[in-house]
């Protein structure tokens, strides 16, 4: 007996709920927010969501279902789009099957006139609020289908969310964050790029009028894929509002033949009636709790050193044997070799593809210089990026049928490169054979993963599109890498920010933010990324005194004050710093260790800045203790600072406040940093009442400690 499909299914998380409307021929979200009380039915929410009939329109608009439909009268984007050499195109399901479970809704719909059916899962994780949502679609016909579209469910937008926090950017300065009112038509990022890309992350934050970082209500949206990608807000005449996440297909890309399916990518989403931070911690809290790996989660991030902008391509034994007794001594606890390392690699123009050490700067291999850093007491990590080659390698002029794309167009180099095709099984094969003898021979504990160009012509030698399928074939590799080293730790890096999604994640431990360790760039960077990543996958390291993407010269109190709250690194010439310098360094190491559990399991909570600087605080769990930091950004626009409000402290509690960055704070008259080291204040009157800057030169610094007191 088939057991009857209801009216309305709920999910409920420990602070937000979820109803499904399932009275019509295809599901739709009739409501996501704040926990409903158990005096309020779906048939109330259904009752006051009644709309009256448009004039000179059909009786009842379409709904935004799951995947909205454009046979069921639907007139925005269609959530599904399919055909059988031009017919069978007209989607129009009818719900099968309805199997719900305490966190989980699984929604089977089928279509008789294209022959396919959709399964919709919608999950509302307990703990962290997140919901995850995924649409599969079954060629459930005899005939190939083609598959031009199929979107994650759609999220319905509620009508007062009239503002959009998008995302944009580039190489060097990502994650930036982009405010505009919604508008009557479609507000839509593409990303073509092949990867997530530095200018169109697959994210997405709608948001009322007035919300800010402590209150307000929003909606965080976000595709966890890491290739080609399209985000839609879309306004339709009738005041109706709607988000879409989902993959973007090249032509004739995806084909499903007679009982194949294709699982459109995961979105995740999170509700809040408390402003952006609060939205920002249950991303977090999801990543930390299904995202992460337990034998990372169970270990202390260890600090990086990186050799990339201390020597670049000039490597030699005795010099990085240098930098390793440098490091151990400003407090580093990984040493990574970064580019340069294997055969025929003397600049960027030659040698990707080769995977064996180059004897001429190792005749003994990579193990004399593990050896050196181990007895530092450091592990190792290298460098590598497997996806690309050079034309001017041994593995291209060997192979050169192995690379994308679109013949008869003339190849694209870009910085050298040239992209080889990963859904070869000959290429899977060698970069794992190559890859496992590395990981295999020596004592590596870490691998930082790069991908240093797009993929502007993604074309198999059959001449077809295999953009979906390279990063299918991307995550296979690193599967398998994991299966038989599961104790190596991997990077996602991409020039930068340009792989950085919760699809990566899956595969990897940490995300390498931007290639520029510019600290004032890296406030705003490392903001937008705070949005929906948490702060110990955020690689965040201490560049030079001249940074090398912008050259701007910067203090190390404020480089190292920047870096310390995310996963700390190094990236720079340890030999060219004075003492002065590297003692400054070491006790910022050292701070960071002191602090390193509550800034990898704390709460961030974003402060909505005053004009001209940057603060922001990590709470922990407890609430027994925080550290807040501010950045002076510009020259003031007044003769005296602002107030730094240290929202999130218990109003109720006494906190002893200590300035714990820089280590000899300066100004040059009396002011707050004389007096307030030790003080025991309200958390009432620090929320409240906030404490006075001080006049501060830009580019200057400030990191509190607050501790409760008993």
């Amino acid at each position: 007996m088939t057991k009857s499909i209801e009216s309305f299914y709920t999910l409920n998380s420990r602070h937000c709920s979820l109803v499904v409307d399932c009275r019509g021929n295809a599901p739709a979200i009739l409501y996501w927010g704040p926990l409903l009380a158990g005096a309020s039915s779906p048939a109330m929410l259904a009752l006051l969501a009644t709309r009256q009939e448009l004039q000179a329109c059909r009786p009842q608009d379409a709904p935004i279902a799951l995947s909205p439909q454009a046979a069921a009268g639907f007139m925005g984007s269609p959530g599904v789009q399919v055909h059988r050499n031009g017919q069978q195109w007209a989607v129009f399901t009818q719900i099968c099957s309805v199997s719900p479970t305490d966190d989980e809704l699984v929604i089977v719909s089928r279509c008789q006139g294209s022959d396919i059916e959709l399964t919709h899962y919608l999950g509302l994780h307990k703990a962290t609020d997140v919901l995850t949502a995924t649409t599969t679609i079954t060629n459930r016909g005899t005939s190939t289908l083609w598959v031009d579209r199929c979107d994650a469910p759609c999220i319905p937008v509620p009508m007062h969310y009239t503002k959009i926090l998008g995302f944009t950017g580039r190489w060097a300065n990502e994650f930036q964050l982009q405010t505009l009112d919604r508008f009557a038509g479609a507000y839509v990022r593409e990303n073509r790029s092949g990867r997530t890309s530095h200018d169109t992350f697959p994210g997405v934050i709608v948001h009322a009028e007035h919300t800010n970082e402590q209150t307000g209500a929003a909606y965080g949206l976000h595709l966890g894929w890491s290739g080609n990608h399209h985000v839609r807000i879309e306004e339709q005449h009738s005041g109706q509002a709607y988000a879409q996440l989902g993959e973007l297909f090249y032509p004739g890309e995806l084909s499903l033949e007679p009982g194949q399916m294709y699982c459109s990518p995961m979105l995740f989403g999170a509700s809040t009636a408390h402003g952006l931070s609060a939205l920002s911690a249950s991303f977090h809290g999801y990543v930390r709790s299904c995202l992460t790996d337990q034998r990372v989660a169970s270990k202390a991030r260890p600090v990086h050193f990186n050799t990339w902008e201390a020597v670049y391509f000039d490597l030699s034994f005795d010099r990085l044997c240098e930098l390793a007794d440098s490091a151990a001594e400003v407090g580093a606890e990984r040493f990574v070799l970064d580019d340069g390392w294997f055969k025929n690699r003397k600049s960027d123009s030659a040698g990707l593809g080769d995977w064996f050490v180059d004897d001429t700067v190792f005749p003994q291999g990579l193990g004399p210089l593990i050896d050196y850093v181990q007895a530092k007491h450091m592990e190792f990590g290298l460098w590598v990026e497997p996806e690309m080659v050079n034309p001017d390698s041994d593995l291209y002029r060997a192979h050169p049928d192995w690379v994308l794309n679109a013949d008869p167009a003339p190849l694209i180099l870009s910085r050298h490169q040239l992209v080889l095709d990963l859904t070869r099984v000959e290429v899977q094969h060698y970069l794992f054979e190559r890859l496992d003898a590395l990981l295999t021979d020596y004592a590596i504990g870490y691998l930082k993963w790069d991908m240093n160009r797009a993929l502007y012509q993604p074309g198999n030698q059959d001449g077809r599109a295999v953009g979906h399928d390279q990063t299918v074939a991307l995550y296979h590799l690193l599967q398998r890498l994991r299966a038989v080293h599961p104790k190596v730790e991997i990077e996602s890096c991409s020039s930068g920010g340009g792989r950085a999604d919760f699809g990566i994640l899956a595969f990897t431990d940490r995300i390498w933010t931007s290639d520029s360790n510019d600290a004032l760039d890296r406030l705003s960077i490392q903001k937008g990324f705070s949005m929906f990543f948490p702060s110990e996958v955020m690689g965040a390291h201490v560049g030079p005194s001249r940074c090398h993407a912008t050259g701007r010269v910067l203090s190390m109190d404020l480089r190292a004050g920047v870096a310390l709250f995310g996963h700390m690194g190094i990236e720079a010439n340890l030999l060219d710093m004075d003492a002065e310098e590297k003692q400054a360094l070491k006790a910022a190491v050292v701070l960071h260790k002191k602090h390193r559990q509550l800034i990898h399991n704390g709460k961030l909570i974003r402060l909505d800045s005053q004009l001209g600087g940057s603060s922001f605080g990590v709470m922990a769990a407890d609430g027994n203790e925080a550290l807040f930091s501010y950045a002076q950004l510009d020259s003031l626009s007044n003769s005296v600072g602002g107030r730094l409000r240290f929202d999130g402290l218990d109003k109720h509690s006494l906190y002893e406040v200590s300035i714990v960055w820089p280590l000899e704070p300066s100004s040059y008259s009396k002011s707050i940093l004389n007096v307030i080291n030790g003080s025991i204040i309200s958390g009432d009157a620090l929320v409240t009442v906030g404490l006075q800057l001080p006049i501060m030169l830009p580019a200057s610094l400030l990191i509190f400690h607050l501790c409760r007191v008993t």
